[in-house]
Formats: structure tokens, C-alpha cells, sequence
């Protein structure tokens, strides 16, 4: 009987062995011999024509597809190259369908040959998926060794030869073209990917960094441009983190926007603080183009917890006027320090990049001093998190016997009782309405009659977390516990000659220590450096248009 070892390496070889010969690399560069290995280096072995493609954002290839210029066929190839290409570089797949996928770009352009009009709006548009999306035929084994060639863990039941999530029903009906499935960390609960089978996962600008977790493949994959947009999963940050790591625009919308229905997880069933699920892409009008998308399918007559709200114009309008441009002042407020851990140099300076962009542009910007504080929301989240004192977990490690990696907590407790699961429920509820009060309060500062419209955060003390030194969750995590809508806003890059690590850092405690430790200029030159701005819960069109507006103000119009 093999051993959990070999299982791991089997299956990690079998995905491998689908590359065609002629995409495989002769040599993987060590992180001496090329530190970044998008642009340029990934671009050397593609074609002009997959170079044109592959760096066209979503909404640009999706104008091509459906005005017949470019077919679903060679804009699917293009991108099974560069995913063949990116998971060499950096471990990024867990599954490759891409003779399914060629497949199904044909019967697109048969389509649209045939009809003389596009499926639907993402009509030939590659489409990633983290491993938690149920794919027919495909295995989800979600970095667990017990769960390959099973369903969840449940052997021989034939699902995973014939069942989808919902949410691959609907990007289907919408003409998506769907390829693959990225890595994430076995238990999905943490800031780096690493497991079992492809082992780790790391940023390809800088691959002395993570690439964040849970959904780290899909940011490594759309880093690289393996993919022009995916779709992730964030229970504590895992869009927002592997978004900000590689440069990328990605949203946590709240609880019930978008279909959860029908995908694996870890912890399935604890309910009071929920995963959701969210695109990442290049740029914030990809990400309006997939949650837009989505909507048109009416997915609240399929999953019983999404809200039956369509897309909504006139709150995307209200921050942005194609017309008008901005429309109105606005308000926001800025967390430099949650109280807890300082932010390393570069992410410091990034906020300062956003408040003095925002002032420029004649919006008030306040400081935020919220109650409760994040302290207590991370205990509110950590008692809700521990619920099951991690047999869900150990559960699925004990299938095979196989190991968890050492960045991987694995709960060692009590199962909480009914009694004090209401309690944290109770806890939980006086905790959001305190915050709410407390962001209602900010009218009276804001000088705009209103609350600000957004606070303006870092989503973790780091550009991104070296290997094995995720050291700190609070800054992504206090936005699952509220349900409040957040976007990743890229910035900047670290430039070892301006972020130097700070003289006379006074530390809160040992944890606030070990994360400015962590920082190392030389180390962290050239990684990207991002912000979140968090807007209130069920705001997806109000933040998408946030961050394109600021992203614009930032970087100018693309």
C-alpha cells in the first residue's frame, strides 16, 4: 500500500504529465538566478500573438470574443500555455482540464458561428477556480491526501464524475471557458499555500515571498497572467491576501452576494462566520464584469443564502459618473496601526500614498479609532473559528495519515457545546452593532453630512509573508468577522532604498516584534505592496467603483 508520500507525489506527477511536451521547461530557475519571473522571463516562451492575448485584461479579451475577432479556441490555448507555463514556475495547479476546456471553446465558437451573437458576457473568457469549485470529471481534492479520487473524502460515490457547483453551472450558461483549478493550503486556513502535494506555492514577482492563501494559486496564476480571472474563497482574507501579495485587484464581498452552493470546504456547517466566495483579476472592470455576470443568472433562485439582489447602477453611479466623473465629496477613514501590529515600511507608505491622493483630490480624509477594537473582534473570531475544536481537520489529515505543514494550525481542543457556540453568537452580534454605531458616529467628522464611505486599511503588516512567517491575520480578518465588503487596491512596489526597516521600533508585544523582524529590504525589493478599502456590508458595486477611481487617481487610466 502506498504511502500518503507517495500518494502526494503521484498525484502531483499526474498533473504534470498533462502538460504537452512542448510547453514543458528544460530548467525551473533558482530564486538567485530570477527573483521575478513574470514579464519579460514567463514572456520568453510564449508566442506574440499568446503574449497579446494573455495580457489582454477580462474585459478586453471578452470585447474580442464577442465581437468575433479573436475565437474561444485560440484565447483558450493562449491560456492553458502560460497556466502550464506559471505552475512550472511557482506550483500554482491542482487540477488541469485543458483538452475539456479546447472542447468547450469549440462548441462556444460553433456557437457564435451558428447564432451570430455571443452565449453571454463572458462568451469565450478563460475562467480559474480555486480547488473548492466542483468541476465533472474533475478531482477536488482541496490539498488533502485523503480526498484525491474521492468526493470530499467520501470514496466511491461517482459525484466527481458528474457534479458542479453552482457557480460553474452559472460561469458556464455565461460562456466561460474553464481550464483549471489553483492550490491552495490543506484546511484553507492560512496565509500561505502550502501542502502535500505541490508542496509550496510562491510569489512569482519575488519568489522569496508567499503568494498568500487560501486562494494563493489563483493569485499566483493571474500574477504570472495564467489567467485573466478567477475566482476565490475568503473566510479571514483568502482573496484579499493572495490579491494584494501579487498586484491584483480582488473583492471579499459580503455574505450572500454571490452563489456559495454546492463547494467543498473546511468547517462546512459553522455558520456565524461564513466563507464567501469572489473574483480576482487585473483590474477592478474585470471584477465588475464577473460580479455583474453572475447576477444576471439570478443565482438566489438556486442558493438559498444569496440575497435577491441584482446589480444595482445607480450605487455604482453614486461614487462615479462616466459622465461626470466624480460626482460628489467624499469621506474616509484611515487605519494606520490597528493597536496591535505595525504595518512593515512599505505598507505604511502605501496608506500615505492613498491619503494624500484622496486629499489631493478634495475628499476628507479622518483617522480611525473604531469600538470595539480589533482586539476583541479577533477574539470574537477566534472563539467562532474553534467551534469544532479542529475535528473537521484532523479528520481529514487522519484519512490518509498524512501530515499538516507546519504553517497549518491544527486546532487541539474542546468542541464547543450549544450553550457556548449562542454565547459567541451573542458576542458576535454586539460586537457588529457596536461597530456600526461607531461608523455612523464618523458623520459628525466628515463634513460631508454622511458617514465616510470607506476605511482605508492595510490587509496584512506585510508586502507579503516570507516563507513560513505569517505571523499576524487581524488586519484582513476583522472584515470577515463584520461582514463589511472589501477591496484590494495595488500601490506601489518595495524599493529597498526608500522602505529602510524602521529605527527605534518600540514593539506592542512579542507578536508585533516577530512581524517587523520579518522585514528585510533586500529580501523584499520589488514585491508589490497594496491597501484594502472596506466599505459596509452588501456594498460590492460602491467598493468596485471605489477602487477604480483611486486605482486611476493612482496609476492613471489603463
Amino acid at each position: 500500500m502506498a504511502s500518503w508520500k507517495e500518494k502526494g507525489k503521484e498525484k502531483a506527477d499526474s498533473v504534470l504529465n498533462l502538460i504537452p511536451k512542448e510547453w514543458r521547461l528544460e530548467k525551473i530557475p533558482s530564486v538567485e538566478e530570477q527573483r521575478d519571473v513574470t514579464g519579460p522571463y514567463i514572456q520568453q516562451f510564449l508566442s506574440k500573438e499568446e503574449i497579446a492575448i494573455t495580457e489582454t485584461d477580462a474585459v478586453g479579451i471578452v470585447k474580442q470574443t464577442t465581437a468575433g475577432a479573436w475565437s474561444a479556441v485560440e484565447v483558450a490555448k493562449a491560456f492553458c500555455h502560460r497556466a502550464a507555463l506559471a505552475h512550472q514556475l511557482v506550483n500554482c495547479l491542482h487540477e488541469i482540464f485543458f483538452d475539456a476546456a479546447i472542447a468547450d471553446a469549440e462548441r462556444t465558437d460553433k456557437y457564435f458561428k451558428e447564432h451570430g451573437k455571443p452565449i453571454g458576457p463572458l462568451h469565450g473568457l478563460p475562467v480559474s477556480l480555486k480547488d473548492q469549485f466542483h468541476v465533472k470529471g474533475v478531482d477536488t481534492h482541496m490539498g488533502y491526501i485523503g480526498w484525491i479520487g474521492t468526493f470530499q473524502g467520501k470514496k466511491d460515490t461517482g459525484k466527481e464524475k458528474v457534479y458542479e457547483s453552482e457557480m460553474v453551472r452559472e460561469l458556464r450558461s455565461l460562456g466561460a471557458t474553464l481550464y483549471c483549478k489553483t492550490s491552495v493550503p490543506h484546511t484553507l486556513m492560512c496565509g500561505e499555500t502550502v501542502n502535500n502535494i505541490i508542496g509550496y506555492t510562491y510569489n512569482p514577482t519575488n519568489r522569496n515571498l508567499a503568494t498568500g492563501g487560501s486562494s494563493g494559486g489563483e493569485g499566483a496564476l493571474i500574477g504570472l497572467r495564467g489567467s485573466p480571472i478567477g475566482f476565490g474563497t475568503d473566510i479571514g482574507g483568502s482573496i484579499r491576501i493572495p490579491a494584494a501579495f501579487n498586484g491584483l485587484y480582488g473583492i471579499r464581498p459580503s455574505a450572500g452576494r454571490l452563489p456559495y452552493e454546492g463547494m467543498a470546504n473546511s468547517m462546512d456547517g459553522q455558520n456565524s462566520i461564513l466563507s464567501v466566495v469572489g473574483p480576482l483579476a487585473t483590474t477592478p472592470d474585470a471584477l465588475k464584469l464577473a460580479v455583474q455576470g453572475l447576477l444576471t443568472t439570478q443565482p438566489w433562485l438556486h442558493d438559498p443564502l444569496v440575497h435577491e439582489i441584482p446589480w444595482r447602477d445607480d450605487a455604482e453611479l453614486a461614487i462615479s459618473d462616466p459622465l461626470k466623473r466624480i460626482k460628489t465629496q467624499l469621506s474616509f477613514a484611515v487605519m494606520r496601526h490597528d493597536g496591535s501590529c505595525a504595518p512593515h515600511p512599505p505598507v505604511a507608505r502605501a496608506i500615505e500614498i492613498v491619503v494624500h491622493t484622496l486629499q489631493k483630490l478634495g475628499h476628507k480624509v479622518i483617522e480611525w479609532k473604531p469600538q470595539p477594537s480589533h482586539a476583541k473582534l479577533m477574539d470574537v473570531c477566534n472563539t467562532i473559528w474553534s467551534f469544532d475544536g479542529g475535528a473537521d481537520t484532523r479528520k481529514d489529515f487522519e484519512s490518509s495519515g498524512e501530515e499538516s505543514a507546519p504553517q497549518i494550525i491544527v486546532e487541539q481542543a474542546p468542541q464547543a457545546n450549544a450553550s457556548d457556540i449562542m454565547a459567541a453568537n451573542i458576542a458576535h452580534r454586539e460586537a457588529k452593532k457596536e461597530y456600526m454605531e461607531y461608523w455612523n458616529s464618523t458623520a459628525e467628522l466628515t463634513g460631508t453630512g454622511r458617514p465616510v464611505d470607506a476605511v482605508i486599511s492595510p490587509l496584512a503588516p506585510f508586502a507579503a509573508a516570507r516563507k513560513g512567517m505569517y505571523t499576524y491575520y487581524a488586519y484582513s480578518a476583522w472584515v470577515n468577522v463584520l461582514d463589511y465588503t472589501s477591496v484590494v487596491l495595488p500601490v506601489t512596489k518595495v524599493d529597498k532604498g526608500v522602505d529602510k526597516k524602521a529605527e527605534g521600533f518600540q514593539a506592542v508585544d512579542e507578536t508585533d516584534q516577530k512581524t517587523q523582524d520579518t522585514y528585510d529590504p533586500e529580501i523584499y525589493d520589488g514585491a508589490h505592496v497594496s491597501v484594502q478599502l472596506v466599505g459596509r456590508r452588501l456594498q460590492e458595486e460602491k467598493m468596485i467603483a471605489l477602487a477604480k477611481y483611486v486605482g486611476e487617481a493612482i496609476h492613471g487610466s489603463a
